[in-house]
C-alpha cells in the first residue's frame, strides 16, 4: 500500500501521521487513536517545557492548550456537520488539526 505523510515537527524529532492513500478517510477509531497518540507526545513536549523549561507559566498554558485541542479534535470525529460532505469535512478537520498541532510545537520551542 501506499501511504501519504503529514509531517508534524516538535523539538527534536518528527511525528508522523500516516493514512492510507486509497482510501478517502481512515475509519473514526483510527483517527481518534492518532490524534490521541499525537496529543500524548505534545503533551509530554509541554509537560517537559513546563519542568525544565525557563518560562512555566506559558508552558502550563500549553499543556492545557494541547487537552482542549485534543478534546475538540475528538468531538468534531464523533460528530460531523450535518449536510456537509464527508470527504471534504474530514480533509478540512485534518487540515485544521495539523495547523493548530503546529502552532502549539511551535510555541514549545520558544
Amino acid at each position: 500500500m501506499i501511504y501519504r505523510i503529514f509531517f508534524v515537527s516538535l523539538t527534536f524529532e518528527t511525528d508522523i501521521f500516516i493514512i492510507k492513500e486509497d482510501q478517502t478517510m481512515a475509519n473514526k477509531r483510527t483517527l481518534k487513536r492518532n490524534i490521541n497518540l499525537f496529543c500524548g507526545d505534545l503533551f509530554a513536549e509541554c509537560l517537559a517545557a513546563s519542568l525544565y523549561g525557563q518560562n512555566k507559566d506559558s508552558a502550563k498554558a500549553l499543556i492545557f492548550s494541547t487537552l482542549k485541542m485534543q478534546d475538540d479534535f475528538i468531538r468534531r470525529i464523533s460528530h460531523p456537520e450535518p449536510g456537509m460532505p464527508q470527504k471534504e469535512y474530514f480533509k478540512r478537520l485534518k487540515e485544521d488539526f495539523v495547523a493548530r498541532a503546529s502552532e502549539i510545537a511551535d510555541q514549545v520551542n520558544y
